[in-house]
């Protein structure tokens, strides 16, 4: 299936696939999406099937029409109101209380709310009216692998296991939604993404899941195609300015929203990320992070940094992959996801991954590089 633009039999093909309880991989402002019938028990267990996806994760419903969110949602707050004449349609996602028996018990993940976004893609709200019904769908691919931000992804990672996929170009956002949950007028926010804590803020007070600062994760979604472990530092990220950290979840209770509980993002070879400290010189820095790499070279090691336009010369690794400028943290998230799929592509068995400032959508780039590397930092003194 491809989107020219013009060509109504691809969208026609692709709706009445997801009416026949197939699966469609289709883009997004943020990602591309596997869509099946959030209706059908049936169809959505092709996707955690196709994916590999923990059974206990739940999916995020799209739609094309606030009107299909009664349909949905038991009830809808003035503040969740407020957040959808604000960013819908656009890269967030609100958890709300889920209306008994409007979705398959497997999207929800068994909870009493359900996880909704209106895309803002032309190709994904044209899709999903065609198809006539609310459509479950995490990104397209496989499960703790770097999210697809083009067709070809999908087809590396789903490719045979799927039934179509509606080529829509390059994602523009190249990180998933942010995810929230209104409450008691002020907004939790459960995963970072395309939608800014800054931005929220401007809504109502922002609320940040103490897991997105801790790196505290029950479990990996994917075991490490590495053996033995790296070294580790604290797991920590910074915290946007003026959020306040809401208590973690208890054990017993699984997670409202992707991405909060599993590793995520992950390329094969093992990865830590590099973090300069405060006071120290930024020479420094880049001589322990060159030092690190030069002794996994020696060590047989194919090696790969993860940087930025402004210090690609700094460093000499088998593979440098540029993801973006630092002056426009934008290009970063768009590049971050290809990037690490390079490393992949590529061949890299130890990766290093230059931190950002942890603002604006530096915070959510922040959370993938913390996940994909499952949270280990390199130690450099």
């Amino acid at each position: 299936m491809n989107d020219n633009g013009n060509d109504m039999l691809a969208y026609q093909e692709a709706a009445q696939t997801l009416r026949d309880g197939g699966l469609v991989a289709f883009p997004t402002e943020t990602v591309y999406g596997l869509g099946a019938d959030a209706r059908s028990t049936e169809a959505v267990e092709r996707i955690f099937r196709a994916k590999g996806r923990p059974s206990d994760n739940p999916l995020i419903v799209h739609i094309a029409d606030r009107a299909q969110l009664s349909a949905l949602a038991e009830s809808i707050s003035p503040l969740a109101e407020a957040l959808m004449d604000r960013f819908w349609p656009g890269p967030l996602t609100l958890v709300l209380p889920a209306r008994e028996g409007a979705v398959s018990p497997r999207v929800t993940a068994g909870l009493r709310t359900v996880a909704v976004r209106m895309p803002g893609h032309p190709a994904a709200l044209r899709l999903i009216a065609a198809a006539g019904c609310p459509v479950a769908a995490p990104s397209a691919n496989r499960s703790g692998r770097p999210s697809p931000t083009q067709a070809v992804h999908v087809l590396d990672d789903l490719g045979g296991s799927i039934d179509g996929i509606l080529d829509g170009g390059p994602a523009g956002v190249g990180l998933e939604s942010t995810v929230v949950e209104p409450l008691e007028g002020r907004i939790h926010v459960l995963r970072p993404g395309g939608i800014t804590a800054e931005q929220l803020r401007e809504v109502a007070e922002v609320v940040l899941h103490a897991s997105l600062v801790s790196g505290d994760e029950q479990q990996p979604e994917a075991e490490p195609a590495y053996e033995g472990e790296a070294p580790a530092g604290s797991g920590t990220i910074s915290t946007p300015p003026g959020a306040a950290i809401q208590p973690p979840l208890p054990a017993s209770e699984g997670p409202k929203s992707p991405g909060m509980k599993y590793r995520h993002y992950a390329p094969r070879g093992q990865m830590m990320v590099a973090e300069p400290r405060a006071g120290h010189d930024a020479g420094a820095f880049t001589a322990a992070v060159q030092a690190a790499l030069d002794t996994a070279k020696a060590r047989g090691e194919t090696t790969g940094i993860l940087t930025y336009e402004e210090h690609a010369s700094l460093y000499h690794a088998d593979i440098v992959a540029v993801c973006g400028r630092l002056a426009e943290p934008e290009t970063i998230a768009q590049g971050l996801y290809g990037a690490l799929r390079r490393f992949d592509a590529e061949g890299a068995t130890y990766i290093l991954a230059e931190t950002i400032p942890a603002k604006g959508i530096g915070f959510a780039v922040m959370n993938r590089l913390s996940k994909a590397a499952g949270h280990r930092k390199l130690e450099w003194s």
